[in-house]
């Protein structure tokens, strides 16, 4: 009889200037698994899937800067998908993480990908969910979006946070943004807002709704991609994501070592859509002996 995971419990990580939250399932004895989310989520969108994992994984689901109950970073500072890499190698070192396995979805898929890439001697084994690095600049709009970024910085002073009512009400507004039912928006939303005093408000800074003014080219990509060595399993979903078409893909996984692909029914959050189908796979992925590149 296989005895139910511990957790989740909530945890705590100090690093300098910025406190960082995390919700962890397993045993502490189990190998460490991180778990990066995606892009104005948190550690919410794993509370299908970890318990799946954690009967043979210690599952350390991060909330990024800025993110859930993390802090903020300092007035005046901005964020940037590339500063999440040295933010989640400091919080192995503050967990006392020498080695570990990457699990990441969307942006948080992008970091942990960029991770392996930096840090390959500490990362052994990645799997990644509707993500094979971040999303790039083909160059065309390069001028606009760099303008179009610091007239954005300048307007955001004067937006006001938008005010729930109720929970019910906040998790209305996730699933009129789209990719989400209200059943699995909740775990996010409730993770992902706080009280004032007329109802609840998004915890999440507002400043990372703001657009970058500088996105990586895709040939630069490409060139960090070729550097991943960790064995990768890639968890795609059917229909594809329009910011992630077949070909840009397969471009991708073209310079990556060892990428083994799957492709998942389903809508973008596949961890919460198909939590049993993606714990499957993750599974059998992170328990595979190593043989080098797939056949």
């Amino acid at each position: 009889m296989t005895a139910e995971p511990a957790g989740p419990r909530e945890q705590t990580i100090d690093l300098p200037g910025l406190r960082l939250a995390a919700r962890t399932w397993g045993d502490p004895a189990l190998p460490p698994l991180l778990a990066l989310h995606g892009w104005l989520d948190n550690a919410g969108s794993f509370d299908r899937l970890a318990p799946r994992l954690a009967t043979t994984r210690q599952v350390i689901a991060l909330d990024l800067p800025g993110h859930g109950r993390s802090g903020h970073l300092p007035a005046g500072a901005h964020y940037h998908f590339v500063d999440s890499v040295g933010t989640l190698l400091a919080a192995a070192n503050a967990l006392g993480l020498a080695r570990f396995d990457l699990l990441g979805h969307s942006l948080g898929g992008a970091v942990a990908s960029l991770v392996a890439v930096a840090a390959p001697e500490r990362v052994d084994r990645l799997a990644l969910i509707e993500a094979l690095g971040p999303l790039a600049d083909d160059g065309r709009r390069t001028l606009e979006r760099f303008r179009n970024a610091y007239v954005a910085r300048a307007d955001a002073a004067d937006k006001r946070l938008r005010v729930f009512a109720d929970l019910d009400a906040a998790i209305m507004a996730r699933v009129a943004a789209g990719g989400l039912d209200a059943e699995a928006a909740r775990p996010i939303v409730e993770r992902g807002v706080r009280a004032v005093a007329d109802g609840l408000v998004w915890s999440s800074d507002p400043r990372l709704t703001l657009p970058s003014p500088v996105h990586l080219a895709e040939s630069q990509v490409r060139a960090l991609l070729a550097g991943l060595r960790t064995p990768t399993l890639l968890l795609l979903a059917v229909p594809e994501t329009p910011y992630l078409p077949a070909a840009l893909i397969a471009a991708r996984a073209a310079g990556v070592a060892d990428l083994r692909i799957r492709y998942l029914d389903g809508g973008h959050h596949l961890q919460l859509d198909r939590p049993d189908a993606v714990a499957d796979a993750v599974r059998a992925h992170l328990d595979r002996p190593d043989s080098g590149a797939p056949a």
